[in-house]
């Protein structure tokens, strides 16, 4: 299964390239390899480009949306981010690394839901955050 069978994410803005594990609703690994090629590497920062953190939220986000989205439930919905809550950043992340991204879902209701995920970059937590959500229709 590629993300985009069930993200409508899409280049430039996809960032996850491998599922590892997916949980119906329950959790979700994936996947997110940097080249260094990526439009946002050229200004942030000129002579040593590094990863928004912000963009290491969306990459959770998005890996919590496969979760979501795997379960029947949200068949032909939209998990949309409602909210970012206890973020850290750890380390810096940069051209050539590869994230795994975890995402468990908490509390997961037929209009919202809450979870927890971590960006992983050799076995070390590069990023962490509290994710809530609204579903909306597609």
């Amino acid at each position: 299964m590629q993300p985009t069978d069930l993200l409508p994410h899409r280049p430039p803005f996809l960032f996850v390239d491998e599922i590892d594990e997916i949980v119906p609703g329950e959790s979700a690994r994936g996947r997110w390899t940097l080249s260094g090629d990526e439009w946002f590497f050229a200004g942030h920062f000129p002579g040593r480009p590094t990863l928004p953190g912000v963009l290491m939220t969306e990459a959770i986000a998005q890996v919590g949306a496969l979760a979501v989205l795997a379960d029947e439930r949200f068949s032909g919905k939209l998990p949309l981010f409602g909210g970012l809550d206890k973020a850290r950043f750890r380390r810096q992340v940069g051209p050539g690394d590869t994230l795994v991204l975890e995402v468990e879902m908490g509390r997961l209701s037929a209009r919202a839901g809450k979870g927890a995920g971590r960006a992983l970059l050799d076995g070390e937590v590069a990023c962490e955050c509290e994710l809530l959500f609204v579903v909306v229709d597609a």
